[in-house]
């Protein structure tokens, strides 16, 4: 049965931005509500004080079931469980996952990856809503996935062959990224171009508001260093956009969630 839990953003988010709010945890077997926002670890998202009703998969939703060569995932796994599995059991392709935050339903909403590697590349099916959707069918590209409703579960078919060079090689790829508190990209990259360096030419790298400032180290990372609010978050992420379309006539796109 659905309960209700209350989670405290400036605590539970990658960010440290928000504050308490009521969820609603679904249990499996739950009918899923069509007047709420489904959210997963909150690692991409900016939650304010007034979102709208959110909802969340219990942990009824973190399992692993590998059964010759399909492994199916539920979405409440978080990707370091996934990432361990794989390792264990020898699975080619899941080298990416590795230190991307967060859960397996938030990797497929917004198609992440590092680079080239993504989760659509490897997966070959999604239950929304209940029913197994072939990846095809769901429209999806760079940080972005239509999956039209609730993903409770995605699955893979799989091969040996986990590659610890390809890992490695992945992990350094992220090593210039800070490790203060933040939602990871604020903006997406745009198409032949880096949101990190637009930010940076409009002077805005190292700018900050209250606690909250685009990161010395990495320009497109939003840093929370201590007690920053939304509303200052909100500001960079607002002044960023109007600064870069003001000087080189590109929208930035949020890969952050505001709620």
């Amino acid at each position: 049965m659905a309960f209700f839990k209350t989670i405290d953003f400036s605590k539970f988010s990658s960010i440290k931005v928000g504050s308490p709010v009521e969820i609603l945890m679904l249990e499996r077997n739950d009918e899923i509500p069509k007047d709420r926002m489904i959210i997963g670890h909150a690692n991409n998202l900016l939650v304010s004080s007034n979102p709208r009703p959110l909802m969340m998969l219990s942990k009824d939703f973190s399992f692993m079931e590998l059964e010759d060569e399909v492994l199916v995932v539920g979405s409440a796994t978080p990707t370091g469980k996934l990432l361990s599995f794989a390792k264990k059991n020898d699975l080619a392709g899941f080298e990416f996952v590795s230190k991307l935050p967060g859960s397996i339903g938030g990797m497929l909403a917004m198609n992440a990856g590092v680079k080239s590697y993504e989760i659509f590349n490897i997966l070959d099916a999604i239950k929304i809503d209940g029913i197994w959707v072939k990846k095809e069918n769901i429209e999806h590209g760079y940080r972005f996935a239509n999956l039209g409703g609730v993903a409770t579960e995605v699955r893979f078919r799989v091969e040996k062959g986990f590659s610890k060079e390809l890992l490695d090689e992945l992990v350094n790829l992220r090593s210039n990224q800070p490790k203060t508190a933040s939602a990871g990209s604020a903006f997406k990259n745009p198409e032949g171009d880096y949101a990190g360096r637009l930010i940076q030419e409009v002077g805005l790298k190292g700018v900050s508001k209250g606690a909250m400032q685009w990161s010395e180290m990495h320009a497109n990372f939003l840093v929370n260093h201590g007690g920053g609010v939304f509303e200052d978050a909100k500001y960079l992420m607002d002044l960023a956009k109007e600064k870069v379309l003001e000087k080189f006539g590109i929208e930035l796109v949020d890969e952050v969630q505001v709620l």
